[in-house]
């Protein structure tokens, strides 16, 4: 029986530990995966681009997926700035966003709708239509990062 407590003492002992160590990483934390996030949206928003810009060949499958892609990583992006991660590891996020949060949401939400909708007109086949669209959504990227990178 003592044996027993001995190891309940311990896993105790560590999971307090561990979440006293968590709490004080949490805005690395969070500024890490916010960094992640907004780097595969990128990453996903570029391969696009070029294709947008002739700057490579025209590729509709490929377009489409990643615009399903940046579609699906927006959503990640509400929980990518919690209350005091606007300091801790390096970060280019304004402390605007946490003092003006009701006007980031709403270019956050912009910018979800438009991906939506970038995503939508993807699968379709009017070329013109993913352009414009492609137009729109980088328009809300610009958007914020103006005011809030």
């Amino acid at each position: 029986m003592t044996r027993n407590r001995l190891i309940a003492a311990l896993l105790l002992s560590f999971i307090g530990t561990s979440g006293s160590v968590h709490a004080a990483a949490a805005p690395d934390r969070s500024i890490h995966y916010r960094q992640n996030v907004f780097g595969l949206i990128g990453w996903n928003f570029g391969a696009v681009a070029d294709m947008v810009r002739d700057k490579r060949p025209w590729d509709a499958a490929e377009v489409a997926r990643r615009a399903e892609r940046i579609a699906q990583l927006s959503k990640l992006t509400d929980e990518a700035f919690p209350a005091g991660s606007d300091s801790g590891a390096v970060t280019e996020a304004k402390a605007e966003i946490w003092t003006d949060g009701a006007d980031f949401k709403v270019k956050l939400d912009d910018f979800l709708r438009e991906a939506d909708a970038l995503a939508a007109s993807a699968k379709g086949s009017d070329v013109a239509a993913i352009k414009a669209q492609f137009g729109k959504t980088g328009g809300t990227c610009k958007a914020c990062h103006d005011k809030y990178k």
